[in-house]
């Protein structure tokens, strides 16, 4: 038993040995500490996983809400006089679990409603005394510089999933969840609304879908009656990826023809998904 601790802990020791000289000499800057967690991927001392979710932990600390919020024209949202049975055909075909509630425009912003609130009210037939302002919960503001790092710690203090992003004026600029912030740190995080595996392309909303970006482009073509070229690429990612010029990462934007191509989903070699949203004609 003895033989077996001490080559458990010589073990150990190799380990811990191991991670110590990967930061060795001491990193004195964030490249060197950058390069620091490369050598420990190339080494197998961190696995590329783990190497990926610390350079996203510190990329975030560098990064705004306006880099990574759902624009204003985008948020799906609910009108505060709605009734349950125009809420519920909207909550079923957007699928999201939060909405800010608005008054008059999309700048008054009156409160969040979640989707689970409504669930005691679809057992009622007459739903009798419903509204949506005696369901409402306040709605957590931030600004569009606030730092992603700072909003994540703000989302677990308060214990918010959601917050309205506001510009400079005052006025609504977007939104931004807690999943888009960790997304920055661990990759894209797939749910049981995200695209299925035999479905490439899903309507989420007007003019606007989830396209696998392994899509053909013909398949894209039949689909939406566009007409991009498949000579040079075979699929819609190859395309979108020859628009930017270079492996784009999550939420990045592009607009080609009557179409702007939003990141999802991508890794350091392909991309994945793709939020493909028709564009208005003369809309930049």
């Amino acid at each position: 038993m003895a033989e077996d601790r001490s080559g458990h802990e010589a073990g150990d020791r190799s380990w811990i040995e191991k991670i110590a000289d990967a930061f060795s000499p001491e990193p004195r800057s964030r490249r060197d500490l950058l390069q620091a967690l490369r050598s420990a991927a190339d080494s197998e001392v961190i696995d590329r996983d783990a190497q990926s979710i610390m350079e996203g932990a510190l990329r975030v600390g560098d990064m705004q809400v306006r880099e990574i919020m759902v624009p204003r024209p985008q948020m799906q949202v609910v009108r505060v006089d709605a009734d349950l049975a125009e809420l519920l055909p909207r909550i079923i075909e957007t699928a999201h679990s939060r909405y800010p509630v608005i008054g008059e425009n999309n700048d008054e912003v009156l409160g969040v409603l979640l989707a689970k609130d409504l669930l005691p009210w679809i057992l009622q037939p007459d739903a009798e005394g419903f509204t949506v302002p005696g369901l409402l919960r306040p709605a957590m503001l931030v600004p569009e510089s606030k730092r992603l790092n700072v909003l994540l710690r703000e989302f677990r203090e308060s214990r918010n999933h959601m917050a309205i992003v506001i510009d400079e004026y005052g006025g609504v600029a977007g939104l931004v969840t807690i999943e888009d912030v960790l997304e920055e740190i661990v990759g894209d995080i797939e749910d049981e609304h995200d695209v299925d595996d035999d479905l490439a392309i899903r309507k989420v909303a007007d003019n606007d879908y989830i396209v696998k970006a392994l899509t053909p482009i013909e398949d894209f073509n039949h689909h939406f009656g566009t007409d991009y070229s498949d000579l040079e690429f075979d699929t819609i990612g190859g395309l979108v990826m020859q628009a930017f010029g270079y492996l784009p990462r999550h939420n990045e934007v592009t607009v080609l023809g009557p179409f702007q191509f939003r990141i999802l989903n991508a890794d350091n070699r392909q991309i994945h998904l793709l939020r493909t949203t028709r564009v208005a004609p003369g809309e930049p």
